[in-house]
C-alpha cells in the first residue's frame, strides 16, 4: 500500500482555490514593493505557494498578468463622488486622485510609461469616467481630451520623477535631505553651473507635493483664462 505525499511545504494543492483576482494582487504588491523586472511567473508561483502551472490556468503570460494589473488599478481609480463646479477644480481633483493612485501602487507608472491598455476596465476606470466628469464640469469635448491628456502626463511625469528621490517627502529625514541636496547645488563650480548655484534651495524642493501643486497652478491658470 503507497500513501500519499502531501505537497511541498508553503505550497498548497494546485487544485485548491486560486482566482485571477489573487494572482493579480499578488503580482501588484511585488511591482509596488520591488519592480516589475522581478515580476515572473515562477516568483509569483512562490509568492502564492502555487505551482506555476496553476497560474497559466488563469493568464497565457506575464504580460496578460501585466494588462490585469492595469486593470485593477487604472480600473479603481478613486475619484470624489461630487464633479467640481467648474473645469479648473474639477481637473484639480483628477490630477490629484491620479497622483494618489500612483503613490499607491508605484508599479502602475512603470505600465503606463511603457505599455498601451486596452481592457475595458481600465479603459472605463481611468478614461471614461474622468474624460465624462471633465465634460460635464463644463469643458467641451475636444478641450476634456486635450486637459485629460494633460494632467495624465504631468501627473506620470512628475510621480516618475519623485519616486527615486527620497528628499521629496514631507517628513523630517526629507527636509534633512532637501537640505543636503540644496548644499550640494549650491558648492557646485560657479563658472559652470551660476544659476544652479543661486537657485539652489528652490531646486532642492522640485520633488515635492509644493512643486507638484505650484506646476498644476501654472498648467490650469491657462485653462481658467480661457473660460468666460
Amino acid at each position: 500500500m503507497t500513501t500519499r505525499r502531501p505537497p511541498p511545504r508553503g505550497r498548497r494543492p494546485d487544485k485548491a482555490a486560486l482566482t485571477a483576482r489573487d494572482i493579480v494582487d499578488a503580482a501588484i504588491a511585488i511591482g509596488d514593493r520591488e519592480s516589475l523586472d522581478g515580476l515572473t511567473m515562477r516568483r509569483l508561483a512562490g509568492e502564492l505557494g502555487f505551482s506555476t502551472m496553476a497560474l497559466y490556468r488563469h493568464f497565457k503570460n506575464k504580460d496578460d498578468i501585466l494588462d490585469g494589473m492595469a486593470d485593477q488599478v487604472l480600473g479603481n481609480l478613486r475619484l470624489p463622488e461630487e464633479i467640481g463646479p467648474d473645469p479648473v477644480t474639477e481637473a484639480r481633483r483628477i490630477a490629484e486622485a491620479l497622483l494618489s493612485m500612483m503613490r499607491e501602487h508605484p508599479s502602475v507608472v512603470r505600465l503606463l510609461s511603457t505599455r498601451t491598455t486596452a481592457s475595458r476596465g481600465s479603459l472605463g476606470g481611468a478614461f471614461e469616467r474622468v474624460l465624462a466628469r471633465l465634460r460635464q464640469s463644463g469643458l467641451p469635448p475636444a478641450d476634456a481630451v486635450c486637459v485629460y491628456g494633460l494632467l495624465l502626463t504631468y501627473t506620470l511625469g512628475f510621480a516618475a520623477y519623485q519616486m527615486p528621490r527620497p528628499w521629496g517627502g514631507d517628513d523630517e529625514d526629507a527636509a534633512e535631505l532637501r537640505r543636503q541636496r540644496a548644499h550640494f547645488y549650491s558648492a557646485l563650480p560657479a563658472d559652470e553651473f551660476p544659476n544652479m548655484i543661486e537657485l539652489s534651495p528652490e531646486l532642492a524642493w522640485l520633488p515635492t507635493d509644493r512643486q507638484f501643486h505650484a506646476g498644476l497652478d501654472v498648467l490650469l491658470r491657462g485653462l481658467a483664462a480661457e473660460r468666460p
